[in-house]
């Protein structure tokens, strides 16, 4: 296939569009089903790559799940306990465990749902039947992986009356080094960001405290390599093999901080006794679910707990989650690792940092202010790399 026909662009507005190889050779891809469209394809390739890089990086199969042309979240296949496979309503799945692949969707897929809704999926390996299992029943745009047990691409080609987006990437396929884009009718071109995120870009430790373990540099160059494809600035907090916070396209890099930072702390506490434990309705679907806990940890638009309100939701009323009982429970959270594209202006980074339960920093450097970010990490017992490498993407 040379070229493929968009319905449109980013708006329906935009025609003509489609895909092509500009050097006019076959594009590397197959749709298997559905007619993806343009935002789908920006989602697709930005995602192929991170989950691609996160498998080379750490050996391990990787999930990301895309929306608007950056990652909700990415995770590695690593076993969830069993709080965890309930906060991500993976509880119901027999033998999830012994499928990497779908452990990684399911981490990746549970972290932040509500952002999820109607993504993009990227895995780095061949979909097996549980994974296409737990994706068929999310709603979801499409996928993009190297290929497709048959039996998964069945279950997969049932979604959505039979139009769900599949697409098979050629794992093996290598892009031109220079890439070019248009604005305005001027063409822009660089380099290929082909810098490798690695352990060896974590020897640079600044801080005092210089110890970092396994488990922490495995989650920093998981932080690291997802913030390569997130729109700048860009925060990632990251902890047992996935990334649980991404704030994406932040003019400031303290609301990065902070909006990541909020959603690592929704996250956490998803997974608490009083959260795992509402009494939904049976016949509350999974997506109004997801709406309801975020607006019970956040008092967001609607009081879920008020009066005339939580019989819609619940068999009984629920206690409200007060912000005391929430700081109590983050406060018992640790070894959070926090990767930046950038590095920090100021230690007011590093204070909301800590609130979830950060303790180790992977950054560039090179601020003016980099004394006082030290001095603020040492204060706190963090440990800090300096990684010399900005990680910019738009």
């Amino acid at each position: 296939m040379k070229e493929f026909e968009l319905k449109y662009g980013c708006n329906p507005n935009q025609k003509p569009a489609k895909i092509f190889m500009e050097n006019g050779s076959d594009l590397p891809i197959e749709i298997l089903s559905g007619k993806p469209g343009y935002i789908n394809f920006l989602d697709a390739f930005n995602a192929w790559q991170l989950v691609k890089e996160l498998k080379e990086a750490t050996g391990l199969p990787a999930a990301t799940s895309f929306k608007h042309v950056s990652p909700t979240a990415a995770a590695l296949g690593i076993p969830l306990s069993e709080k965890l496979k309930k906060a991500c309503f993976a509880d119901d799945v027999e033998n999830l465990d012994a499928s990497p692949l779908a452990c990684a969707y399911t981490r990746a897929r549970g972290t932040d749902r509500m952002c999820s809704f109607g993504d993009w999926v990227a895995l780095s390996d061949v979909c097996d039947v549980t994974t296409a299992k737990l994706i068929a029943r999310e709603v979801s745009d499409g996928i993009i992986a190297p290929g497709y047990a048959p039996e998964a691409l069945e279950i997969l080609k049932g979604k959505r009356g039979g139009n769900y987006n599949i697409v098979k990437i050629d794992a093996a396929y290598v892009p031109a080094e220079r890439e070019r884009k248009q604005v305005f009718g001027i063409t822009f071109e660089q380099g290929r960001n082909n810098f490798e995120i690695g352990e060896a870009l974590l020897s640079n430790i600044v801080t005092q405290k210089k110890a970092l373990p396994d488990s922490a540099k495995r989650d920093l160059i998981v932080a690291l390599i997802t913030l390569k494809y997130t729109q700048s600035n860009s925060v990632c907090y990251a902890v047992d093999g996935q990334a649980i916070g991404v704030g994406a396209g932040q003019q400031s890099r303290i609301h990065c901080t902070r909006l990541a930072g909020n959603k690592a702390d929704t996250w956490f506490l998803r997974q608490s006794e009083q959260v795992l434990h509402l009494p939904f309705r049976e016949d509350i679907r999974r997506p109004d679910r997801d709406n309801v806990i975020d607006s019970y940890i956040n008092q967001n638009e609607e009081d879920v707990c008020a009066e005339g309100v939580w019989q819609r939701y619940f068999t009984v009323k629920p206690e409200p989650f007060t912000a005391k009982q929430q700081r109590a429970y983050l406060d018992t959270v640790s070894g959070v690792a926090l990767g930046s594209d950038a590095f920090f202006p100021f230690s007011d980074n590093i204070q909301r940092a800590l609130r979830s339960g950060v303790q180790y920093i992977a950054q560039p450097g090179g601020s003016i202010r980099d004394d006082a970010v030290i001095q603020c990490c040492n204060q706190n017992n963090i440990v800090m790399a300096f990684t010399g490498m900005r990680l910019f993407h738009h």
